[in-house]
């Protein structure tokens, strides 16, 4: 019999394993997908913290003070620790004085976790808790999990476009409330971004280059022309309103001095083509442009509540975006919160163990 159970093979699980197998432990680990690397593998690769901790609770105000805080002090070492299993960074700073990070090469970072956690099973979703041996729940949270979405978030859940694997629809969630487990704050929101709107064709490969991520430079509108103003600098808000909105689109008018705006290394005028290339409706008229973009989800900001050793019920720990109520309110990096639970979900289930 394993010493440890974990669910899922992305970052969190991963990571758990991982550190479990580094401790010495049997783990069996099972990933209901066909490969591992879950949603991390379709990220930007971004591992990344707020400047400080105070940034880190104003950003997120709804969020658990003592798990931000244990995120934000771990997430240094433990990029470390991604390097020394040979992870490759591409790019050290995230361009952004609001936060510090690096950047992985996600099929890099995907292969080095692997050979330290061992490869997982594929295709082998966690129906049922293992008796008598612990769990790490790592699932990915419900992005995919359309009924969920439309109980918890919005009623045009069926209009979303997913930006993350098909198979994280909500088995953690599922079996951690079963085992007696607790619902954290956050359940109604979700991460992700505006991206080009049907007919537009977007492949997996294309989530990170085809966002559309110029709210706070735009006007912005639903179909019966009701407004919204930007109000953050992710613009965590501006895909949460828009995944409330009818058949959850928004046309994001640009004036044309605002074109050359830039956000991180793109400016708006490159974002606003790649939508048109991939066959997105854009219009142009009178110095504007209108491009219709439709809410892209990437992760759940809600799920179970877990205490600093990811704790979720007896013999139960959660980590990645089965573990919720840390970004609540706002925006905060999902790697680093998934390498950091990970890991510690792993050393408190071997140690209660």
């Amino acid at each position: 019999m394993a010493d440890l159970v974990v669910a899922g093979a992305g970052m969190a699980g991963l990571a758990a394993a991982a550190e479990a197998r580094s401790r010495g432990a049997d783990v069996n680990l099972i990933e209901k997908g066909d490969r591992a690397g879950g949603s991390m593998l379709l990220s930007s690769g971004m591992v990344w913290r707020h400047a400080t901790l105070d940034a880190f609770c104003e950003e997120c105000p709804d969020g658990d003070r003592e798990l931000q805080a244990l995120i934000f002090e771990r997430t240094e070492s433990d990029i470390a620790w991604l390097e020394s299993l040979g992870a490759r960074v591409t790019e050290r700073g995230t361009g952004n004085p609001r936060t510090a990070g690096v950047r992985f090469d996600t099929g890099s970072l995907t292969r080095s976790l692997v050979r330290a956690a061992g490869e997982p099973r594929l295709r082998r979703p966690l129906q049922e808790l293992p008796a008598g041996t612990p769990v790490v729940l790592a699932t990915g949270g419900f992005p995919a999990g359309r009924e969920l979405l439309r109980r918890h978030v919005t009623a045009e859940a069926d209009d979303l476009l997913l930006r993350a694997t098909p198979w994280s629809a909500g088995d953690g969630l599922t079996l951690g409330l079963q085992a007696g487990a607790a619902a954290s704050a956050g359940l109604d929101q979700i991460y992700g971004r505006n991206m080009p709107a049907p007919p537009a064709r977007v492949e997996p490969a294309d989530y990170v280059r085809l966002s559309q991520l110029y709210g706070r430079h735009a006007s912005l509108a639903n179909v019966h022309g009701e407004t919204y103003e930007a109000r953050t600098w992710s613009e965590i808000d501006v895909v949460q309103w828009t995944a409330r909105q009818p058949r959850a689109r928004a046309w994001f008018t640009v004036a044309e001095e605002a074109l050359s705006e830039r956000v991180r290394d793109r400016t708006v005028a490159e974002m606003v083509e790649a939508a048109e290339r991939a066959g997105a409706p854009v219009e142009r008229h009178g110095g504007s442009v209108t491009v219709e973009t439709v809410a892209g989800v990437t992760s759940t900001l809600g799920g179970l509540r877990v205490d600093t050793s990811a704790r979720a019920a007896p013999g139960v720990y959660a980590a990645g975006a089965d573990a919720g109520g840390i970004a609540t309110g706002g925006y905060s990096s999902g790697l680093a919160a998934a390498l950091v639970l990970g890991r510690v979900a792993a050393a408190a289930a071997l140690e209660d163990a």
